[in-house]
């Protein structure tokens, strides 16, 4: 019993920074999501709960004479809620088929960024058929084989509207993800407000059209700052920065200046708005966008596939929730339904498809099809995930999996500490028996 109390009077479950480990205190989270159409134009609506808006992705705040930043990647949520609110759409017409059928962990290998084992450079996700071996990083296919892939549609369209870095301008980031998650072709709607060399911002709010030339720490650290005033450096709001305008210690600008994507990077038109706890992020783009290398190109009575994600609570990298694959049919039996509307919007009524995300720990594609995992054998035979686990099962997995060394630990000592108590048992009985024969 002493050595059961020892060994088992703590849990395993512990955050790590230093492991890249930070499990959340929710494992899944609810999400509602609705589609249409018109003759030209897709629409997706997601609703998801967020304690509150994250509409700042970074910032840097002047302080005892310089300017510092605040935000960033981090295990974790960012103390100081220095991290934007995100929700992002995997999208494919059937050119990726594991997609339709393990969704977004087909582009989990090894070493990606925010792992315990991540590799000495920054990895994003990809696909497996961009490798040469199965989870290896660093082991590109050829350049030919990567563009007759593409040629062949085998990459995923990735919608990516940003909280700080694309919704003040009303539109999303539009990605897609092959060798890599990397932006279509043209300019992102975000760059840095950073001069390195001078060691200070490039622009600043412009007073005679805002009211004030930077924001307060304090309001920002709170959340007092809404979307109903102008929190973003966007063009009509923004003037080149000038270091004598006599700044004070908690002024804050943001490290990002926002402005529309160029080609077909800025494809995706937006329009979120948080109120009463919740996101509600619409997004459009057309059917067909006239870039097939870069979009998955949609047509009425077509079936896709989707997956869905979001970062909340001032979370980033691999901190956030996923989804499983879902279909989604353009007037077409599909998980999700897209109607088929005439004119310019549509008018959206009460009826959501509901999806549980969840948070899927440090699952690796490679990891799935190992001796590691009891499924290998049913991924082997094309059995999607959904025939076997749940997503409240996967975010209870993803965790044991981040602790899988701990658990096993536990089970060894908890097997030491019953033979143990077994052989105390028998020796007491033992001993017991022998005392009352001598007596």
């Amino acid at each position: 019993m002493l050595i059961s109390w020892v060994t088992h009077g703590t849990g395993v479950v512990v955050d790590d920074h230093d492991r890249n480990i930070s499990i959340p205190d929710q494992l899944t989270v609810p999400m509602q999501v609705q589609a249409a159409y018109n003759s030209t134009t897709m629409f997706m609506r997601y609703r998801w709960p967020a304690e509150r808006p994250g509409i700042f992705h970074d910032i840097v705040r002047y302080e005892d004479g310089k300017w510092v930043r605040e935000g960033g990647g981090m295990p974790g949520p960012n103390p100081f809620g220095m991290h934007e609110d995100r929700v992002a759409m995997m999208l494919d017409d059937g050119s990726v088929p594991e997609f339709g059928r393990y969704g977004g962990y087909i582009t989990i290998g090894d070493g990606l960024a925010g792992l315990t084992d991540e590799a000495p450079e920054e990895v994003s996700k990809y696909l497996p058929l961009t490798r040469n071996s199965l989870g290896a990083w660093d082991d590109m296919a050829p350049e030919s084989d990567q563009m007759s892939l593409r040629r062949a549609g085998y990459f995923i369209d990735l919608w990516h509207w940003r909280g700080a870095r694309s919704n003040p301008i009303d539109e999303a980031d539009d990605q897609n993800v092959a060798a890599d998650r990397g932006g279509d072709a043209g300019s992102s709607p975000y760059t840095t407000n950073w001069d390195s060399d001078a060691g200070q911002p490039l622009v600043m709010f412009d007073a005679d059209a805002t009211g004030y030339r930077a924001l307060n720490w304090e309001d920002v650290r709170e959340g007092r700052i809404s979307q109903d005033q102008t929190y973003a450096l966007i063009a009509d709001a923004a003037v080149p920065f000038d270091p004598e305008a006599g700044w004070q210690d908690g002024d804050v600008l943001p490290r990002r200046i926002v402005r529309p994507g160029s080609g077909s990077r800025g494809d995706i038109s937006a329009d979120g708005r948080w109120a009463d706890g919740f996101w509600d992020v619409t997004l459009s783009r057309r059917l067909d966008t006239g870039n097939p290398m870069d979009d998955k190109i949609l047509k009425d009575h077509g079936t896709y596939d989707v997956a869905f994600a979001i970062h909340r609570n001032a979370t980033g990298g691999r901190w956030h929730y996923v989804s499983l694959p879902s279909t989604l049919g353009l007037a077409h039996e599909a998980d999700i339904n897209a109607a088929r509307f005439t004119g310019t919007t549509p008018v959206w009524g009460d009826a959501w498809t509901d999806v549980t995300l969840f948070y899927p720990g440090q699952v690796t594609w490679a990891m799935l099809n190992s001796a590691h995992h009891a499924g290998a054998s049913s991924i082997a035979e094309g059995i999607p995930v959904e025939a076997r686990h749940s997503p409240e099962q996967l975010a209870v997995y993803g965790v044991e999996v981040e602790f899988r060394d701990e658990i096993r630990r536990q089970w060894l000592l908890t097997l030491i500490a019953g033979v143990a108590l077994i052989f105390a048992f028998g020796f007491a009985l033992n001993a017991t028996i022998a005392s009352r024969k001598g007596a």
